[in-house]
């Protein structure tokens, strides 16, 4: 009698682990690995600035042109991140000169992946750390650099290149003198769309630089960079990030 129900016991196991192991196998053929199935969360791309310096209300960047233990860190972020962007970084990717955007059908880069186009550091001229490793802010002239979060198959601005705005929050008719790098603070549209990281494991955002001219030292200054384009919101009072970065500036002498 044991030996029945052991038996049993074991042919009902066995087809419950058929049972799972092909439910998987027909969910896992329906899967594309390249794509989510769902992603509509994300329809309009959120920005970052780097450096990202956090206090209790947000982004937050203070610092004393006469005092460089207060920017150094400021300089080291920024360093840190362009690593990625040195030409030795981007070696995998390709040089793209069309100002269209780069539609890829099949797979012809390394190992089956799709190609990616080169962003490198000397792009953002004034603001690379190439001929200014200190990017401005013993000057009081300091660099930061915005980018777009990733969405897989976005195509921001129906043709026209999104470029970076930068203004004043408080008073946008208060002129902001900026300098944009590369020129007119645009993404260019050669780098999308964004085919996701299994496909294009070697993709790195592009960036825009922004260089201001003319703070007045000693006072807090509220700033807002917005990326203007086609199909990018940045109104959406439920996030404050979506379609542009906020933040505080204060350079002391």
């Amino acid at each position: 009698m044991c030996m029945w129900i052991s038996l049993y016991y074991l042919a009902f196991y066995v087809v419950m682990s058929g049972l799972f192991a092909l439910s998987i196998y027909s969910l896992m053929r329906t899967v594309n690995p390249y794509e989510p199935d769902y992603q509509d969360q994300l329809k309009s791309p959120g920005v970052t600035l780097r450096p990202d310096i956090y206090g209790d209300r947000g982004l937050q960047i203070y610092y004393n042109v006469s005092d460089n233990k207060t920017w150094e860190g400021l300089m080291t972020t920024l360093q840190t991140f362009l690593t990625a962007y040195t030409p030795a970084a981007q070696h995998l990717n390709i040089n793209c000169t069309s100002d269209t955007y780069f539609f890829q059908d099949t797979f012809d880069g390394p190992n089956k992946t799709k190609l990616s186009c080169k962003f490198t550091s000397d792009m953002l001229q004034n603001c690379s750390g190439i001929t200014d490793p200190t990017f401005g802010f013993p000057e009081g002239k300091p660099c930061f650099i915005i980018k777009m979060n990733r969405i897989i198959n976005f195509l921001p601005g129906n043709g026209t290149a999104p470029r970076v705005n930068c203004t004043y929050v408080d008073d946008e008719s208060q002129l902001l003198e900026v300098d944009y790098y590369p020129v007119n603070g645009t993404f260019n549209l050669h780098y999308f769309p964004y085919y996701g990281k299994k496909a294009q494991p070697s993709y790195s955002n592009p960036l825009v630089a922004v260089k201001f001219l003319n703070i007045t030292r000693n006072v807090e200054h509220r700033i807002v960079c917005k990326v203007i384009g086609a199909g990018i919101i940045f109104d959406n009072v439920h996030d404050p990030y979506e379609g542009k970065v906020e933040f505080k500036l204060k350079i002391e002498d």
